[in-house]
């Protein structure tokens, strides 16, 4: 008798709190509509009626943390931060792989608990702080039409970051996504450009540059825009990016190889202005430089899409990449520059380029890449914290930050 009466309380409980956010959220949702969006990202997302060799058997809703969300049918459902997989591969320039990404990062993730999620480094719980963190599984892409894939992921980002936020502190909901390859961050920027009304600045960790124009490699059979070396070329022409001589964007963790004879590649990227931070100068002026570098050019205040490529690490500690490049970052390096520039207006992020068929039997890209995301969410949630950390990064001139 005890147990019916506390299972008939909770079941009203749950029906008039969602009573409570319905009437809250004031959305009147309408069947033809929300067809549209099972139509849209039902079938593959929940592997209904499609059998192989028809689904994505890659892509994965298992959760990050603690449940899932298959947020693109829900357009009710709201949080601050939410993870999404983007299982795509097919723009890559050499190694393929990435697709098994988010599912391999997920599964790393797996000792990340909410119980158990105090960060010492910053003196808080990013799970249980002001923020709801969910997982909204991965976005349906295509792998047989690239085109189709860009708009697929240009609208996915859109229509997740138009979701409402529980918190009161952000007006708009941060997503944080998993590749799949680098291309992705074209759709990202140009998501945000809709949610945002306007350009952002881009702090891009990579080994190489993604400036590259698609005509600095002639064929034939003609130019292939839309490739994951090519994404932020892209977006400067598009006028994604708010890089103005005084606003111009990063590039850190560089140690790629140029095309040509001489140093092109790094004036069209000038040209696009973007500032340059090598690989070794973590040896120059330590992690502290370039920390500095980045909080200088970047500021505290204009929108700030993250894009961390995980060939930035040195292949000796993150081997399953498409792109590895010798003489890289550790990922101590890594997460020390991520914890110095929490105080960035990050209103994205990604994770790309993990593909674990090349990792080892231990999964050091993947856990690398867990801890990586774990981080980033720590910095998007103490930049608005009750809790600040207990190192703040101080500007010469400008106090603290």
């Amino acid at each position: 008798m005890k147990l019916n009466k506390i299972l008939a309380l909770l079941s009203l409980t749950a029906n008039s709190t969602a009573h409570l956010h319905h009437q809250d959220d004031e959305l009147d949702w309408t069947k033809e509509q929300l067809d549209e969006l099972e139509a849209k990202w039902g079938q593959e997302a929940r592997n209904g009626p499609l059998k192989p060799p028809h689904a994505i058997l890659w892509s994965m809703t298992d959760s990050f943390r603690s449940g899932d969300s298959l947020c693109l049918i829900d357009p009710s459902k709201r949080f601050d931060i939410a993870i999404v997989g983007a299982p795509f591969d097919t723009a890559v320039g050499f190694r393929p792989g990435a697709r098994f990404g988010p599912r391999a990062i997920r599964q790393a993730s797996s000792r990340q608990i909410a119980s158990r999620g105090f960060n010492t480094r910053a003196g808080i719980n990013p799970y249980l702080d002001w923020a709801k963190v969910i997982d909204c599984g991965d976005i349906p892409i295509t792998p047989f039409d690239n085109d189709i894939a860009r708009k697929q992921m240009s609208l996915a980002f859109e229509e997740l970051g138009r979701h409402k936020t529980v918190s009161n502190r952000i007006s708009k909901p941060r997503l944080v996504t998993l590749g799949g390859d680098h291309s992705l961050a074209l759709p990202a920027l140009r998501a945000l450009n809709k949610i945002y009304d306007g350009p952002v600045r881009v702090l891009h960790f990579d080994a190489h540059l993604d400036t590259w124009s698609p005509t600095a490699y002639p064929s034939y059979w003609g130019a292939t825009h839309f490739t994951h070396g090519s994404m932020f070329w892209m977006a400067h022409q598009e006028g994604l990016l708010s890089n103005s001589s005084s606003k111009p964007s990063v590039h850190a963790g560089l140690r790629c190889r140029l095309g040509g004879i001489d140093w092109t590649d790094y004036e069209d990227d000038a040209s696009q202005n973007w500032v340059r931070i090598a690989a070794d100068e973590v040896d120059r002026s330590g992690t502290d430089g370039i920390i500095k570098h980045i909080m200088d050019t970047l500021g505290t205040d204009d929108p700030v899409y993250l894009s961390i490529d995980i060939d930035v690490l040195d292949p000796s500690i993150a081997p399953g990449t498409g792109t590895p490049e010798p003489g890289g970052w550790t990922s101590r390096e890594l997460i020390r520059i991520l914890r110095g520039i929490e105080g960035l207006n990050l209103v994205g992020a990604d994770l790309v380029e993990v593909s674990p068929v090349y990792q080892n039997q231990g999964e050091e890209t993947t856990m690398a890449a867990a801890q990586i995301i774990f981080e980033v969410l720590t910095s998007m949630v103490i930049r608005e914290s009750d809790h600040k950390s207990k190192e703040v990064y101080t500007v010469p001139g400008k106090g603290e930050l």
